[in-house]
């Protein structure tokens, strides 16, 4: 195959010039990072770079791109550059080719509609940017050649839709450059580009305590180079805070644990170089071997004898005032290594190291040395507390917790302990699992006796299988012991089952049969039936979470009769991801060939464009057939197009901002409202903001919502510019959080209520009542992993009911 970048590496000489030589990188076929470079070559101009199998397509704007769809700029098409040179900024030496200086004026990321390189080849690419200066929809159309021509001329056309701008320039608002902050001129007096940090954190209060991010269990580790694999460990899970010089040490739900692992612990956490900290580890003791024993933690902490524990840490949550939640695993594991320094024999704390060896290799060696697993995190993903995909775990046996309901008196003795009956919750009552008879010694097994003996019960706590077992001493179903065991039985029974220790940090209430991800065979039924048939239902569209077709259209039957009303006779705009949200994604606003009758298509009268539309479960679950995984609707319906029923805010944060900062943001927009006496309903958007809705009798037209909406939100800024930003370039939104207005102009859409979500979590967007605002939801806080919680949700009073019926009239 061919070198896409010989023909860049022939025009360079590295040796002279600090132009990355570059590889291709890894393959990506639609959408990706873009980039464009201000260039003060000959002339100045500007390179648009889209990144695209492996390497970024590339070409010249000679007069740089303008907001004015009316502007039609001239994009000579050139060379592909390695995707490194995305991040080059400096000087090219006099005398090689491009000589000038460089600049990266604005960067971000780019989608298809459609196949791209059809689009190449056609000659008429249509995208999406999302970066700090630019935004919506773009043309690149390539110009029929003159004769002689050896040039491959495009234009380079802005859309008309809500990020357009006729009138100002862009170019001349906001010159420089978006990494370093520096202009040309800095460039050419020699200045050193360097990235700017362009996060800004207000200063907080350290909380009390972090719900700690669970693994989810998996048979085998993930691969790719986008995961960390850190050893499990076999121990206590331990949250350390420190603040003055003080230690506490909490359990998994909150405990603290302090007195029970002695002095050296907290010594040793309490001379650390900080003001306050919040670190996350596992407290284990060590074996002959080197490895974690936790039977051997038990009889440490029974014992009194503490002073050899060590505390492996693997992340750090908190630091020096700094909530360090939203930032990269990668770049907290550095603080926290930089925090604890070089291991030393005399301290009890150890740095949990990662490898970036494909996670096979990695599971294998594990239980080679006899380890219990593994645990793999992804390398940029924030810490999410509670269980998240984020977080794998995958282990070399199998091994989990058991509520201890009962035990079998030793024959020999009437009196010892010979086995132990366990069980589990599941949907609400106690299951039983089998009996463990082996792992305790004489000495741990009188210990576990009297802890049982005084929870003695005359009757089982459970119910059928194993509930009439001759000889049983039953107990009221408190104590959790730690179990391995080597398979389960057809009838759901342990096999081999062996006793490993008590976890005394566990409730007996939070005790479920841990089931890997993807695995097990899926027991729910559609609760709204289809005569849609999927093709592949099994295709897993977001990889991580395993989440399938066949997911996709269960999780929208259980929440179809609360979507139903948002969704139905309106025009639509599709997120699409027909092989997974990992690989290639495109809007789709208007019809295609080959789509499913349940799908209406209606012209619309303005540009005789076919609109989207769907009258029923049959359409949506066709949009589910076609790869959909975002599901975006305009303000208006089918029936009354030109007047919108619905004004939507989208509260959008700059990186930096607190969860607090968004809730506060949030809640504010709400009493704002309320002083105009608007009816408003909430949602989290499923990514990192809320949507607050305003509904409306439709009688106005979208210029005047979208109007209202503007000054509504230039309001805001205006009363609290250090907070709010009605501006949407991202160099504004700084240290801000952006009201996004733009949304109720015609043609623009919001993801709908209930809409799955093309993010890591695999989220949805489900309305909530403003309570649960109040206390702290986050905005991807409900996932299609967790159907036992949207279940719920669904059983539960609808938050949006009457959400029409309470429309107003647009004030004025």
């Amino acid at each position: 195959m061919a070198d896409p970048l010989q023909t860049y590496r022939d025009k360079r000489d590295f040796s002279q010039t600090k132009e990355p030589r570059g590889l291709v990188a890894s393959r990506k076929e639609g959408g990706g990072k873009f980039v464009i470079h201000k260039h003060a070559a000959t002339r100045l101009h500007y390179d648009l770079r889209l990144e695209h199998d492996g390497v970024l397509w590339s070409w010249a704007v000679t007069r740089g791109p303008s907001l004015d769809p009316s502007e039609k700029r001239l994009a000579v098409h050139v060379e592909d550059h390695p995707y490194d040179y995305g991040s080059f900024e400096g000087s090219i030496p006099k005398g090689n080719y491009g000589a000038g200086e460089v600049i990266v004026w604005d960067e971000g990321t780019w989608t298809p509609e459609g196949d791209p390189d059809k689009g190449m080849k056609k000659g008429h690419i249509s995208f999406e940017l999302d970066g700090h200066k630019l935004h919506g929809g773009w043309h690149l159309v390539r110009l029929k050649p003159r004769k002689g021509e050896k040039r491959d001329n495009w234009l380079l056309i802005k859309a008309e839709d809500s990020a357009a701008r006729p009138d100002g320039d862009i170019l001349e608002d906001e010159p420089d450059s978006v990494v370093s902050g520096l202009s040309i001129k800095d460039i050419a007096e020699g200045k050193v580009p360097k990235r700017a940090n362009t996060k800004s954190r207000p200063a907080a209060e350290m909380p009390d305590f972090v719900p700690p991010c669970l693994a989810t269990l998996k048979t085998s580790a993930p691969e790719g180079k986008d995961w960390l694999h850190e050893v499990k460990f076999d121990g206590y899970r331990m949250q350390a805070h420190i603040e003055n010089g003080k230690v506490k040490l909490l359990t998994r739900t909150g405990l603290d644990w302090t007195e029970k692992f002695g002095s050296a612990l907290e010594k040793a956490l309490a001379a650390l170089d900080c003001e306050n900290a919040i670190l996350d580890g596992e407290v284990v003791a060590l074996d002959e071997s080197g490895g974690t024993s936790f039977a051997n933690l038990q009889q440490a902490l029974s014992t009194g004898d503490t002073e050899a524990l060590s505390y492996y840490l693997f992340d750090a949550m908190w630091l020096n005032g700094e909530d360090l939640r939203k930032e990269p695993l990668i770049e907290r594991k550095a603080k926290l290594k930089e925090l604890l320094g070089p291991d030393e024999a005399d301290t009890p704390l150890r740095y949990s190291d990662h490898f970036v060896q494909p996670g096979s290799i990695m599971l294998k060696h594990a239980c080679r040395l006899g380890l219990e697993g593994v645990v793999s995190k992804q390398a940029d993903a924030p810490y999410i507390g509670g269980r998240a995909a984020v977080w794998i775990k995958s282990k070399c046996t199998q091994r989990q917790e058991f509520i201890i309901v009962g035990y079998l008196a030793s024959e020999k003795t009437g009196r010892g302990l010979r086995s132990l009956l366990v069980g589990y919750n599941e949907k609400g009552k106690l299951k039983y699992a089998g009996r463990v008879g082996t792992g305790f010694t004489v000495k741990s097994g009188d210990e576990l006796l009297g802890r049982l003996k005084p929870l003695i019960s005359d009757k089982p706590g459970f119910a059928g299988e194993g509930s009439r077992q001759r000889g049983a001493i039953w107990v009221k179903p408190e104590l959790v012991a730690e179990i391995e065991f080597r398979a389960w039985t057809q009838d759901g029974i342990l096999r081999h089952a062996s006793y490993q220790g008590l976890r005394d940090d566990k409730p007996a209430a939070e005790v479920v049969e841990e089931k890997p991800v993807g695995d097990a065979p899926k027991q729910r039924s559609a609760k709204v039936k289809t005569s849609v048939k999927l093709s592949s239902p099994d295709k897993v569209l977001w990889p991580d979470e395993g989440v399938t077709k066949q997911d996709l259209l269960e999780y929208y039957s259980v929440v179809w009769p609360r979507m139903e009303r948002f969704v139905v006779e309106r025009p639509l705009s599709l997120v699409r991801a027909p092989d997974g949200i990992d690989k290639q994604r495109f809007f789709q606003k208007h019809a295609s060939k080959g789509m499913d009758s349940a799908i209406g298509v209606v012209k619309d009268a303005k540009d005789g464009e076919e609109l989207l539309f769907i009258r029923d479960f049959d359409g949506l679950a066709a949009l589910v057939q076609l790869g959909v995984v975002e599901v975006h609707i305009w303000g208006s319906t089918i029936a009354e197009i030109e007047k919108p029923d619905q004004i939507i805010f989208d509260l959008d944060p700059d990186e930096g901002l607190s969860m607090d900062d968004v809730l506060a943001a949030t809640l504010d927009v709400r009493a704002r409202l309320d002083e105009l006496g608007l009816p408003n309903f909430v949602k989290p958007s499923g990514g990192k903001g809320y949507h607050v809705l305003v509904p409306l009798k439709p009688s106005a037209k979208w210029d005047a919502v979208k109007e209202f909406a503007h000054t509504f939100a230039k309001a805001m800024e205006q009363s609290a510019p250090e907070k709010y930003t009605a501006t949407l370039s991202k160099a504004a939104r700084k240290g801000r959080i952006f009201i996004d207005y733009l949304r109720n102009g015609r043609g623009s859409t919001t993801v709908a209520p209930y809409s799955s979500r093309a993010k890591k979590g695999a989220t949805a967007s489900l309305p909530v009542p403003w309570s649960d605002v109040e206390n702290g939801l986050p905005p991807n806080a409900f996932s299609m992993t967790d159907m036992a919680e949207i279940e719920k949700r669904m059983k539960a009073a609808d938050p949006w009911k009457g959400f029409f019926e309470a429309g107003k009239k647009l004030p004025g």
